[in-house]
């Protein structure tokens, strides 16, 4: 295995993290109707593919770094939202819990 592969290897499995978290984001603000989000979303859904495409097409060993970038970038963008929910549901909690014991 030589440098240049691990690089390539790398390069594509981080692309396809960076594509997944754009597709999960791109689909949350399309639920939102968040328009202007959702299609500068979409467009890094392009750039990231693109580049994740043109490199495991001459070599399909790499399309192994795609499937592992694909798990990645959508467990980290799903765990990201629960961590934002998390806090918005909290903030009201604490609130409600000063007023109680005030």
């Amino acid at each position: 295995m030589t440098v240049v592969y691990c690089l390539k290897f790398a390069g594509v499995m981080l692309s396809m993290i960076l594509a997944d978290i754009s597709w999960t984001y791109y689909f949350m603000k399309v639920e939102e109707r968040s328009s202007f989000s959702a299609s500068m979303w979409s467009s890094l859904i392009i750039v990231f593919g693109m580049f994740t495409t043109m490199n495991y097409v001459d070599d399909k060993s790499l399309s192994i770094a795609a499937i592992i970038g694909a798990f990645i970038g959508t467990y980290i963008a799903i765990e990201m939202k629960k961590t934002k929910e998390k806090k918005v549901i909290n903030v009201p909690e604490k609130i409600v819990d000063n007023l109680v014991t005030e």
